[in-house]
């Protein structure tokens, strides 16, 4: 009978893979220790720690396994030709060759699952990060993902809004990648990327994880600060009082009654949602109204059902208006208020068109310095890093809003929250125009959202009294 020592495989193929298998397995356990050290852990040392050095080990396996099942059928065929009989191997534990064969055997293969299940849970971490997603497999998300840094959610992880729960979903999405990473491969993406607006995960297993649609918020004091266009860049307050609302009891109130329990609103809109051209609401006591408007709805049209996303559809993929940006950088003190007429210059250099990021980076820079050099040549000397530090902050803000590549630009992404220049928003509903049969209109009242307590004002009354 051949002893179990004596019958491994010894073919050069299964030798191939063995060795693949065990220099695999040792680059695995060396980069995982560097890892741990903080020696290593970028986005490239870790896919090859954890998804390439894997791949060959379980590679390495199956090349081993397969030799060994060839060289097992050409030991058969070999019997039956000499007529003898190809016995399978013995393990008699009595032969110290077989104990050690065994011992071997076994710590070897306990070895190989400890470390493709280390490498593959930590490889699963790799493929769910938003360096991954954005870095190394959808290069072509770059907009989305500059949004994403700067966004409220930046420390949430793109799989948590963007693949569902289950390990179905996973391997969909896995398998959506692939052909996004085939796209990205044979340059042929759309530019700009759309938005994601049917494949995107219900409201209700995405936000309402965090944010819970029940609580009842009430009013809420909303201040927007905006600067003027003039020498002073003079600094002009809006105060609203929000009606946020949400359910107190069995009332439910405020911008969130459309969401609140027991209401179900539907509407008919075109695929992109921007015009909405039928409206169905239904209340607790289970009474119907159905808002329509005389445009005519285009054949791609189709039926939803309301949730967060349809007014909050850019929570973290936020792009802003340049007026918005430059405020807040005017706010936040990356841009000095001091410098003369700096808030009209911003949003002259910011509207201009430049062939690619890093040229406009260099263009704006170069303007703003040139404004004050040639317009206010003593505040240019007085107030040089000031300026420097004005032109690097808009080639920011420029370079986060504008990829020429993708062909995003301002306003390529509309927000729906609220209404402004980028999208009428609210106002896609709340616009009169949409009329029952009773000639009831969904109305455009301003005081269904907020309440203007002051307007465009340089001190208002209100932020006085709430000093």
């Amino acid at each position: 009978m051949p002893k179990l020592a004596l019958a491994l495989p010894r073919n050069t193929m299964s030798r191939i893979g063995v060795i693949l298998a065990a220099a695999c397995a040792a680059l695995i356990v060396l980069l995982s220790a560097l890892q741990i050290t903080g020696l290593g852990g970028n986005l490239h040392f870790r896919i090859l720690a954890f998804l390439i050095l894997p791949a060959l080990l379980v590679l390495g396996l199956v090349l081993a396994g397969v030799g060994w099942w060839l060289e097992r059928i050409a030991r058969r065929k070999a019997a039956q030709r000499s007529g003898s009989a190809t016995p399978l191997p013995v393990v008699d534990l009595n032969h110290a060759a077989t104990r050690g064969a065994l011992l071997l055997l076994l710590l070897c293969g306990g070895a190989m699952v400890i470390i493709l299940a280390g490498a593959g849970y930590q490889g699963i971490q790799v493929l769910e990060s938003v360096q991954f997603c954005s870095q190394a497999c959808h290069l072509q998300m770059q907009p989305e993902a500059s949004a994403h840094d700067r966004s409220p959610h930046a420390n949430v992880a793109c799989v948590e809004c963007h693949v569902g729960p289950g390990f179905g979903a996973w391997v969909d999405s896995k398998i959506n990648g692939l052909k996004e990473m085939a796209e990205v491969a044979t340059n042929s993406y759309p530019r700009p990327i759309p938005t994601p607006v049917r494949q995107l995960r219900p409201a209700r297993v995405v936000c309402e994880q965090c944010h819970w649609p029940a609580a009842f918020v009430g009013d809420r004091l909303i201040v927007h600060t905006h600067y003027s266009e003039d020498e002073t860049n003079t600094p002009k307050k809006t105060v609203l009082m929000l009606h946020v609302g949400g359910q107190a009891g069995k009332i439910n109130s405020g911008i969130h009654w459309h969401v609140a329990r027991g209401v179900r609103i539907r509407f008919l809109a075109d695929p992109s949602r921007e015009s909405i051209y039928t409206v169905e609401l239904t209340t607790p006591e289970g009474s119907q109204k159905v808002y329509q408007t005389q445009a005519v709805p285009p054949v791609d049209a189709e039926w939803r059902t309301m949730d967060c996303i349809d007014c909050h559809n850019r929570p973290t993929h936020i792009f802003r208006s340049p007026a918005q940006e430059v405020d807040a950088a005017l706010l936040d003190g990356r841009i000095d208020t001091s410098l003369t007429f700096i808030k009209r210059e911003a949003m002259r250099v910011l509207q201009a068109q430049y062939p690619s990021q890093e040229q406009a980076r260099t263009a704006i820079s170069r303007d703003i310095a040139d404004f004050y050099r040639t317009n206010y040549p003593e505040l240019a000397a007085a107030r040089a890093s000031a300026v420097t530090e004005a032109g690097a902050a808009l080639g920011e803000i420029w370079s986060n809003n504008v990829f020429p590549q993708m062909k995003v630009t301002w306003n390529t992404h509309p927000d729906h929250l609220g209404h402004d220049d980028q999208s009428p928003g609210c106002l896609r509903c709340h616009d009169n125009k949409h009329v029952t049969a009773a000639a009831e209109k969904i109305g455009r009242k301003c005081e269904l959202c907020h309440n203007v307590v002051a307007e465009d004002e340089v001190a208002p009354e209100a932020l006085k009294a709430l000093e």
